[in-house]
């Protein structure tokens, strides 16, 4: 399977670079282009566009085509697809190639791929090959071809200097040899530092859907193992798992070996230099858990059993009370946190009040529970005595309602009214996300990790965090 190429669109939807279209006609990046802007022109919200597009061919003797896209903060990536190709191929290289690009560029915008359009265009070329299927994607691999930007290259690329034999030299890493020299493909060769490092991100997210009665329809934990290995020379790394029985569906790096893992439950690897996700996997609850969490420490208290086994609990509550007029509506939303340990923070509600909605008015404030007294807040737009605040877009019609740190057991409310120009058609869902620092779902804990093939004792540091994105019916 093959990608007919790849483009790359600023926030007003002009190309800012696209790779060679070889294989079609100077009008089909174009089609592609006009497509996508079209449907947003058309869309009520950028949202609400299909993340596959059909284009019609321009002549009757062509053939059509389809047009996958995602967003990246101010920028869409393009990836036009015909013939029997498989979508979901074009969507894993564009988010791998986005990887790639914060690899690169550490944040990506149109003004860094404006900037470093020679880079970006160096590494179209490298990751994927002129019948458009997937090349090099391996960011140890493409650091030895195209040298990231820097001060330095760019004086050297101003003043007219080549350095490409410095670039295959493998200059500036550590390294001796040229690109591809290494017999371990995902590990460049030679790498010195002076401080051995390695860390381990335990991140997990809860996906979940809550009906209008306050239970759970849908309750899944993702989790993936975020390493930062800044090691010399080639480590032998080995990792053990306290509680690896909750774990299911593990995906791993290319690094992991499979026969030992499956053996003895054991991650040996021999790590990348740099960032890199070394395991991906689900949490799978324990068939005896109905109300309560795996986790000890966090100590969640429900009232109600969880339906099916496999549904993870929900560590916050929300209790809507909307009631729609003929030209209006008022709501009542308190929100509680389960959790007795840990706090949330950036905890964010939006709700989508429709189209002609305006003339917002709200109160924030904080009940009983937590840490202090419970406190009210008068001010329209927020309070700064309590940190919670509200802002109604305009012109996206969504009401947001933001608390920096929910502490343990503790519950706040937003009251207010709008009106609308006609009948009212509010989303019939609340948005809801939050983090929870040094906290995991599942309570995966890694009992030890070790660190074979070095003389220097290398610092070992690991931690965890959750996030969560719920969809609240009312």
């Amino acid at each position: 399977m093959a990608l007919d190429g790849l483009i790359i669109l600023d926030s007003s939807g002009r190309p800012i670079i696209q790779s060679g279209f070889r294989s079609t006609s100077t009008a089909y990046p174009l089609l592609h282009v006009d497509a996508l802007n079209h449907a947003l022109e058309t869309a009520s919200q950028p949202d609400d566009v299909d993340p596959v597009l059909y284009v019609q061919s321009y002549s009757t003797t062509g053939f059509s085509s389809a047009c996958c896209h995602v967003r990246c903060n101010d920028i869409r990536i393009l990836a036009p697809v015909s013939g029997d190709v498989d979508p979901l191929v074009a969507f894993a290289f564009m988010q791998t190639f986005i990887d790639i690009l914060k690899e690169y560029f550490g944040v990506v915008n149109a003004t860094t791929m404006k900037e470093n359009f020679d880079v970006v265009y160096q590494l179209l070329e490298e990751t994927l090959d002129a019948g458009g299927h997937p090349l090099t994607t391996s960011t140890n691999a493409l650091r030895e071809i195209v040298l990231p930007p820097s001060l330095l290259t760019k004086l050297l690329s101003v003043a007219g200097a080549n350095i490409t034999p410095t670039i295959n030299s493998g200059y500036g890493h550590g390294s001796t040899s040229g690109p591809f020299s290494s017999p371990i493909p995902w590990r460049r060769a030679g790498v010195r530092y002076t401080n051995n490092e390695i860390y381990i991100d335990v991140i997990e997210e809860l996906r979940a859907i809550v009906g209008r009665n306050g239970t759970a329809l849908s309750s899944i934990t993702w989790g993936k193992l975020e390493a930062n290995v800044k090691l010399s020379g080639t480590p032998d790394c080995s990792m053990t798992f306290s509680n690896v029985q909750v774990m299911t569906d593990w995906a791993f790096h290319s690094c992991v070996r499979l026969q030992r893992w499956n053996r003895d439950k054991v991650l040996s690897f021999i790590p990348p230099d740099g960032r890199f996700v070394l395991a991906e996997y689900r949490y799978l609850p324990p068939a005896a858990s109905t109300g309560a969490s795996s986790d000890p420490s966090t100590n969640l208290a429900f009232s109600s059993a969880l339906v099916a086994k496999d549904l993870v609990p929900v560590p916050i509550t929300l209790k809507p009370i909307i009631e729609l007029e003929e030209n209006g509506g008022t709501f009542d939303l308190t929100l509680t946190s389960r959790l007795t340990t840990r706090a949330m923070e950036t905890v964010t509600a939006e709700l989508l009040l429709g189209e002609g909605a305006g003339g917002v008015k709200c109160i924030v404030g904080r009940g009983s529970g937590g840490f202090g007294r419970g406190l009210s807040g008068l001010e329209s737009g927020g309070n700064i005595s309590i940190g919670a605040s509200w802002a109604f877009d305009a012109k996206k019609r969504v009401l947001r309602w933001e608390i920096p740190s929910v502490p343990p057991a503790s519950s706040w409310t937003l009251k207010g009214s709008f009106a609308t120009t006609s009948i009212p058609r509010p989303s019939r869902a609340i948005h809801l996300t939050f983090e929870i620092g040094s906290h995991t779902f599942s309570a995966l804990k890694i009992d030890q990790l070790r660190v074979s093939g070095e003389t220097n004792k290398p610092y070992k540091g690991v931690r965890g965090r959750s996030t969560a994105d719920i969809e609240w019916r009312w």
